[in-house]
């Protein structure tokens, strides 16, 4: 009779329970394992997914005392083709792992000699930025888990472009409607944006139970979702029926053509690589003034130069209108139930 090792180890009783399905001559071979041989077999490698899809939604509705409509809404590749070429890639970091985040593919290539570093002075930046000395990336805390958008194939490694424009998307509205008891009205329709999505990073900071407090007195977890994306819109079109800008312009009867939101002017340019690009924290959070507990949307910063070569108010075009380093910063929002 076989006799089963006693001491304690790490994973020893999902072993124990095969062991005892197996017969006795290949029990025979097996061994315990100390701390540190468990440790090394340790999945390390992380997970990638390649993705492909098409998303099609009739409506969106949101009820209250009344509700808002998104209607006939459709995410894809240009020209209504399949939204492809997509790579994620997902890892729960150790203690200092360096990962690939932002445009650390451009800092390898860059690292390599692929690209030209007097060629562009994002190229530059971004080897500056992303290289850490242990590798191409960021640096993470042990339990983070860090999702990262890229693409299946960049195309020519030494093409620049190719890299930017690797993930096409377009994103078409119907319309989106507010109802209520005095009927209804449509605030945009014929929304129709086609563009290319950049180097886009979720992370899920592990930050136990510890908080913070925020410049504006409010508390929020340590433990966040952190959103940095940047992307590009080539060509968007859009009715803006009926809505106010910041509660101060109305915009009821403009027509857009021809928007492109890009970063490639003014004096916020290195390393955005001519792509718009957005950063947000969420977390649980109290905040200072109502003591309301909610989602606390933090450290939100949008930054972007916007081209409107045809504005419409009615029928008729009053020209274009251009925003040079749009920038949104310093924003938080609490969010929570009445």
């Amino acid at each position: 009779m076989t006799t089963l090792p006693t001491r304690s180890v790490p994973g020893a009783f999902p072993a124990l329970v095969l062991a005892l399905t197996l017969p006795s001559t290949a029990l025979a071979e097996f061994r315990p394992m100390d701390d540190g041989a468990m440790s090394s077999v340790t999945g390390q490698a992380g997970v990638t997914i390649e993705l492909e899809t098409r998303v099609n939604m009739d409506r969106l509705t949101w009820t209250d005392e009344g509700s808002i409509n998104v209607n006939g809404l459709r995410l894809s590749g240009h020209n209504d083709t399949t939204l492809d070429n997509m790579k994620l890639t997902i890892d729960i970091a150790g203690q200092n792992e360096v990962l690939d985040y932002g445009f650390s593919e451009i800092a390898r290539r860059a690292d390599t000699g692929v690209l030209d570093l007097a060629a562009n002075a994002d190229i530059a930046d971004a080897l500056t930025t992303y290289d850490t000395g242990a590798g191409f990336g960021k640096q993470f805390n042990s339990g983070d888990l860090v999702i990262h958008l890229g693409a299946t194939d960049y195309g020519d490694p030494t093409s620049l472009n190719d890299y930017l424009q690797a993930v096409d998307f377009e994103l078409a509205v119907d319309s989106i409607t507010a109802t209520g008891s005095e009927g209804s009205a449509t605030l945009f329709s014929n929304v129709l944006l086609q563009g290319y999505v950049g180097p886009t990073d979720i992370v899920i900071r592990n930050g136990g139970n510890a908080t913070r407090t925020l410049a504006n007195g409010n508390t929020v977890s340590g433990s966040e979702l952190q959103l940095d994306t940047h992307f590009e819109i080539t060509n968007g079109s859009l009715d803006w029926d009926a809505a106010d800008l910041l509660l101060i312009f109305n915009f009821a009867a403009v027509g857009i053509e021809g928007l492109q939101i890009h970063n490639r002017r003014g004096n916020d340019t290195l390393g955005h690589f001519g792509m718009a690009s957005a950063t947000a924290k969420l977390s649980r959070g109290t905040g200072s003034v109502s003591g309301q507990d909610g989602l606390s949307v933090h450290d939100v910063e949008f930054r972007a130069d916007i081209d409107m070569p045809v504005f419409r108010i009615g029928q008729a075009s009053i020209g274009s209108v251009q925003f040079t380093d749009f920038a949104i910063t310093d924003t938080t929002l609490m969010v929570y139930g009445h």
